[in-house]
Order: structure tokens, then C-alpha cells, then sequence
């Protein structure tokens, strides 16, 4: 029998839970979590704090919580590239930065055409090294996660960066209020947020699903994938089957690649983001407004195919 933890709403998901497990509190007492990055080789989880503009690391030798960064541009999404350094998107600096080996922080991209971003949110890195993140106006817009400003971009969208060339494009235009985003494990599919629902009383609260092209660099092909029940869709990550674990209102919700919801962890608090991590990639660590969570699954976060 599963625990309390988990609501099971297709048989699938009882083979991607354990029943005898339970979700761990690791952390709380913070404004408004976000942005779980794994460190295999160090053994800690970055997060970001975005109001209190801190970020911090869970260590997961002895459980201990210390201050990773302060101030960090209210960061938000973090992830981490092939060569194992933490990429950051940073509200109120507009920007998406790399911390290098030795601690220094490399500005990657922090306008187009002149025009600053909005504030980056969250971020992925593709196989071949790419960035792809979004824009939305949360930290020009509310001053909890940023400092108030205009825009200066045209509207909220989707980005692929290429370090190696320095190109910057936008990838989606159409989604309003664009939030997290993921590959799939093969990445030919790659799935974005539109939670202007959030915002807007009857706008869409859903994951769309965009095939990515041949060369990697465009997408086609939108369709909604997931519409969330309670909140609006943030942050998600996907597993080796290409099931899609995502942030919700009321706790994590798993839906498989065929956009089934399969079932749900329960967390009581509003989930932020998600992100896999531990020595076999089977811990599901999550951000939930004001504490870290983490739970055992019977999977493993994907890991990026031969570029």
C-alpha cells in the first residue's frame, strides 16, 4: 500500500513510487524557494531563495544548510551545463549567468538587440551545449521577486543562447507568460509553461509540447500537453521514461509522455520547481515556497543523449 504521500490516478505511477517511503522535509524557513541544481560530485543541492536574494546548498553528507550566495540578482531557475557549472537565471540583474570552477560568475547573455531582458526564469542546457530559457515579467513587474521596471523587450518569450557563437534567438513567441521548460530524454520534444492563467482569469494554466527540429535550433508543432488542476504549472524535470514531474498548486504531478496525469505527491505547501538528484538520480528534490523537500522514486532523471 502507498503511503499518504502519493495519490495514485493511473496504475502506472505505483511503479514509479515506493510505498514504504516518505517525503523528507530537508529544509525550511525561506521566502519563496526555487531552482534545485545536483552536484554529484560535491554531494549538494544549490537553490535559490528568490525574495530573500540567497542562494543556498543542502549538503547531503550531514544534512546541513549554508549560504551558497548573497545578494544573487533574485535568482530564480539554476541548472547545470556538461562541464558540471551552475547556470543561473537572475530577476532583478536581467541576466542568465555561469559560476565557473573557480567561483567567478561569467554574464552569458543579458540583452537582445540592445533591449535588456525581462527576467530570465528558468533555464535548461541541450546536449550540444545551448541554453534555452525563459522570459517572463515576474521581476519587473512584482517587487517581492525583483525590481520594478519597464520592459524593454517585445513581449515574453522563449530563448536559445549558443555559447560557442554567441547567437541569441527566440524560440517561442506565442506563449504569453512563458515559466519552466524541459526536454524530453531524446530531446525532440521540448516542453514549455504558459501560466498566464496565474494572472489572467481563464488563460491557460498548461504545458505545451513543441518538436524541436533536426539541427536543434527551432521548434514546431505547439500543442498542449497538460493542463494543471489546482495553480498554475513552474518548474518541471522529466525522467528516463519521459514522464514529466511538475510543479502544481497542490503538491508534484507525474504525467507520462503520452500527457496522462498518473498521479500526485502530496506537499503542503505550493510547489516551485523540481529537480532530480542523489547518487543513483532517483531522489526528487522540491522547492515549495518556503522549505526543500525530497522524496525516493523508482526512476531517474534523464541524462542528456551523445550530442
Amino acid at each position: 500500500m502507498l503511503t499518504d504521500w502519493f495519490e495514485v490516478h493511473d496504475p502506472r505511477f505505483t511503479n514509479l513510487v515506493f510505498g514504504n517511503v516518505h517525503v523528507d522535509k530537508l529544509h525550511t524557513g525561506c521566502m519563496f524557494t526555487e531552482g534545485p541544481a545536483w552536484f554529484g560530485g560535491g554531494r549538494y543541492l544549490v537553490f535559490s531563495d528568490i525574495p530573500a536574494n540567497r542562494m543556498y546548498r543542502w549538503d547531503e553528507t550531514n544534512g546541513a544548510v549554508a549560504l551558497f550566495r548573497e545578494p544573487t540578482g533574485n535568482a530564480n531557475g539554476n541548472t547545470v551545463d556538461r562541464e558540471g557549472r551552475l547556470v543561473t537565471c537572475e530577476h532583478s540583474n536581467r541576466r542568465v549567468t555561469r559560476t565557473e570552477h573557480d567561483g567567478s560568475i561569467t554574464v552569458l547573455v543579458d540583452n537582445w538587440q540592445g533591449k535588456r531582458f525581462n527576467s530570465p526564469n528558468d533555464v535548461v542546457v541541450k546536449s550540444d551545449g545551448t541554453i534555452w530559457f525563459s522570459d517572463p515579467p515576474t521581476g519587473i513587474e512584482i517587487s517581492y521577486f525583483g525590481d520594478p521596471a519597464p520592459s524593454e523587450m517585445p513581449a515574453c518569450w522563449y530563448w536559445r543562447f549558443d555559447p560557442a557563437s554567441g547567437a541569441i534567438d527566440p524560440v517561442i513567441t506565442d506563449i504569453a507568460r512563458p515559466n519552466g521548460l524541459a526536454f524530453s530524454p531524446d530531446e525532440r520534444i521540448l516542453y514549455a509553461v504558459d501560466c498566464v492563467g496565474g494572472r489572467v482569469p481563464g488563460g491557460p494554466r498548461t504545458i505545451r509540447a513543441h518538436d524541436v527540429s533536426s539541427d536543434g535550433r527551432t521548434l514546431s508543432g505547439s500543442r498542449v500537453f497538460a493542463e494543471c488542476r489546482t495553480g498554475i504549472f513552474d518548474g518541471f524535470r522529466v525522467d528516463v521514461h519521459g514522464n514529466v514531474w511538475t510543479s502544481a498548486g497542490d503538491g508534484v504531478w507525474c504525467y507520462a509522455a503520452d500527457g496522462t496525469a498518473l498521479g500526485r505527491i502530496r506537499i503542503p505547501e505550493v510547489v516551485g520547481n523540481v529537480g532530480f538528484g542523489g547518487a543513483k538520480r532517483n531522489r526528487l528534490f522540491i522547492t515549495a515556497t518556503h522549505s526543500l523537500y525530497a522524496v525516493y522514486l523508482n526512476t531517474q532523471g534523464a541524462v542528456w543523449p551523445t550530442a
